[in-house]
């Protein structure tokens, strides 16, 4: 019974880091951005460890700046370098 547990809260993990990443993409379009690498880092989904890791991966240096442009804060009222 203990195994069945340990198997339903892992697919609970995955289903909320794929929720987490659906979400995420949905608001980087929304600011125009797209991270090519988002997902989730499949060791972490592979592993018993029952909390995936969302992977945000690599990007261009201009959609980090647009990324930490569409974050509140200094960078938020200016637009992103061309």
């Amino acid at each position: 019974m203990e195994k069945a547990s340990e198997w339903a809260s892992e697919e609970t993990g995955i289903r909320e880091a794929v929720a987490a990443v659906t979400e995420l993409r949905a608001a980087l379009e929304r600011a125009g951005i797209a991270l090519p690498s988002l997902g989730l880092d499949p060791v972490t989904c592979a592993a018993s460890y029952g909390r995936p890791l969302v992977e945000l991966g690599r990007c261009t240096a201009e959609t980090a700046r647009r990324l930490a442009a569409a974050l509140p804060g200094k960078g938020a009222d200016r637009e992103p370098a061309s």
